[in-house]
């Protein structure tokens, strides 16, 4: 008897072991994820799902996606988008996943200069009648980046139509892969920018929450600028949050936001938007985040 009660000792323990083996979370010992440093979110863990060599793209969101003041002033310049572009010295996302002939019909850009987040519900509907099996997401900036602090976008509202824009593709494309990039640090592009002198640029109405009166240090303009700060970093901690309920999504964990984009890498009209060096960079960190296994 002791030892069949010893073999069905081992034959639980063993079971058990293997339960545990199979979960993603529930053996742990209990003890609650820390958050990363900074208190932004973890990225997901990439599921056995996610696909690495999507064979289609949509992209979606706002001036960036378009490649806004990286050719021209004040022109969208798409051959320069880091999602869809054809410019081989930006060597955009689509070209690195589709290559040139592929990439041609089957990547579409449907993000527009100056859209905010209650327009992405709008646009993943579009998206989503491609059947891409990627869909990239930029938006948030225009959300922040409004004449004074009190008229940025509510994180509530932010958050109710990126939910319910993932909520549209799943419900006409339930399989498509979602990238979606952080809301660059707007204060880093201040600091960046005013040393170069595009105060006298910004001051026509660009980003005038963040970068109005870039030269005064006083502690009022501080304080505006801290809240806007604040804002973005809250825009991200719903971006990654939303995101980390669909096993589709992938958020870049913050990669955009710490991306320290130099002279060399912003518009030299607006000193604010990203230049090709800069649409580059940003096809390369998504490269990064999509392919990973």
């Amino acid at each position: 008897m002791r030892g069949r009660r010893r073999f069905r000792t081992a034959v639980a323990t063993a079971t058990a072991a293997l339960l545990c083996a199979g979960a993603l979370a529930g053996c742990s010992s209990g003890t609650p994820e820390k958050p990363a440093p900074g208190g932004s979110t973890p990225p997901p863990t990439p599921t056995s799902s996610w696909n690495a060599s999507p064979a289609s793209l949509a992209a979606v969101g706002d001036s960036i996606s378009r490649a806004f003041d990286a050719c021209s002033l004040l022109s969208d310049c798409p051959e320069a988008s880091w999602a869809t572009g054809t410019d081989t010295a930006v060597n955009s996302l689509a070209l690195r996943l589709l290559g040139p002939e592929r990439a041609a019909g089957r990547s579409w850009n449907l993000a527009r200069t100056g859209a905010r987040m209650a327009e992405l519900p709008e646009q993943m509907t579009a998206a989503a009648a491609r059947k891409p099996e990627l869909v990239t997401v930029m938006m948030g900036a225009n959300d922040a980046c409004r004449p004074t602090p009190a008229l940025m976008t509510p994180v509530a509202d932010f958050r109710a139509s990126f939910t319910a824009a993932l909520a549209r593709l799943r419900a006409a494309a339930p399989k498509a892969q979602v990238y979606v990039a952080s809301v660059p640090d707007l204060k880093h592009l201040w600091s960046t920018g005013r040393l170069g002198g595009a105060a006298g640029v910004w001051d026509l109405g660009i980003c005038g929450a963040m970068l109005a009166d870039a030269t005064n240090l006083g502690p009022e303009a501080e304080r505006r600028r801290t809240t806007v700060a604040a804002r973005v970093d809250a825009y991200n901690g719903v971006l990654a949050e939303v995101c980390a309920k669909d096993e589709r999504c992938r958020y870049d964990g913050g990669a955009v936001h710490r991306f320290r984009f130099d002279g060399a890498q912003l518009s030299p009209w607006d000193w604010f938007h990203p230049s090709r060096d800069g649409q580059a960079r940003l096809a390369e960190l998504a490269y990064r985040r999509i392919t990973a296994e």
